[in-house]
């Protein structure tokens, strides 16, 4: 009996001790995941464009801010939704803008909840609520064609861009830097570890793109040193026909800068590939 009980009690201790692990793992994730930064340090007027401020609402009531930044010239080639990485806020994409800007894009820029100026506080069902208020502020109040806009996602962006182009159809989806799942990236940084952890997110991009139909292009670094390139592969193999590689040079905040002009090209094929445009 008193082995038994001895038994009982290490079980009970490695319950209470998972239990624990997994408590104070699901209250630090949000904190691990998110990097906001509320001060934006520049607006497109610094990078030399015109743009306009937007204020959109989301569908549970939050107050979102954004900037939509027209093309060079009239007759946009198409409008290009930008969803940005885990850290930072729009501010920061001033490099990435100034290459979509020389492609002849209008760009929307969003800044999730608990970022810039929006507000509330960063979530994973959050993320996906205020993709879908940028969408109806293309589609519903600026009357643009679903075939005309374009979703770019890099990082964290690139889940919220394939969630969102499962659900509305695209014209296009550009997925830059991304993992294929939170399970996935957890497997592969702590083999281990993962497997005792209940994770609070599920970040299924390659799930999510089941249900795209759009062209795809998916870009990734074998020297991301954040992302591993492996799930830049899977995400890849995960997605439908029609589809298209291409591996960067650098690294995860860098790669899309090291590997110019190439990169640049590489967009520039994908955009003149896509079907017409109806718009």
């Amino acid at each position: 009996m008193t082995r038994l009980n001895g038994i009982t009690a290490i079980l009970f201790s490695v319950l209470a001790a998972w239990a624990l692990l997994n408590g104070l793992l699901f209250l630090a994730q949000p904190r691990l995941l998110f990097f906001p930064s509320t001060t934006l340090e520049a607006t497109p007027r610094d990078w030399g464009l015109d743009y306009r401020d937007l204020a959109l609402q989301t569908e549970d009531g939050i107050r979102l801010h954004g900037w939509f930044i027209p093309a060079a010239a009239p007759g946009a080639r198409r409008v290009l939704l930008f969803f940005h990485g885990n850290a930072g806020n729009i501010a920061h994409r001033g490099a990435s803008v100034a290459i979509f800007h020389r492609l002849g894009l209008d760009i929307l820029l969003l800044d999730y909840r608990g970022y810039g100026r929006s507000e509330g506080a960063p979530s994973e069902a959050g993320l996906y609520r205020d993709s879908r208020a940028a969408w109806r502020w293309l589609t519903v109040d600026q009357g643009i064609a679903p075939a005309h806009i374009v979703l770019f996602g890099r990082s964290l962006g690139g889940i919220v861009a394939a969630h969102l182009s499962a659900e509305s159809q695209p014209g296009g989806l550009i997925l830059e830097s991304t993992f294929s799942s939170a399970r996935d990236l957890a497997d592969t940084l702590f083999p281990l570890l993962s497997r005792a952890i209940v994770l609070p997110f599920r970040l299924d991009a390659a799930g999510a793109l089941h249900q795209v139909s759009c062209p795809i292009l998916v870009l990734h670094s074998p020297d991301d040193e954040i992302i591993p390139y492996a799930l830049g592969r899977r995400l890849f193999a995960a997605a439908p026909e029609p589809k298209g590689f291409v591996a960067l040079r650098g690294g995860h905040n860098d790669g899309f800068l090291r590997s110019q002009p190439g990169y640049e090209q590489a967009l520039d094929h994908y955009l003149a590939s896509l079907p017409p445009d109806p718009y």
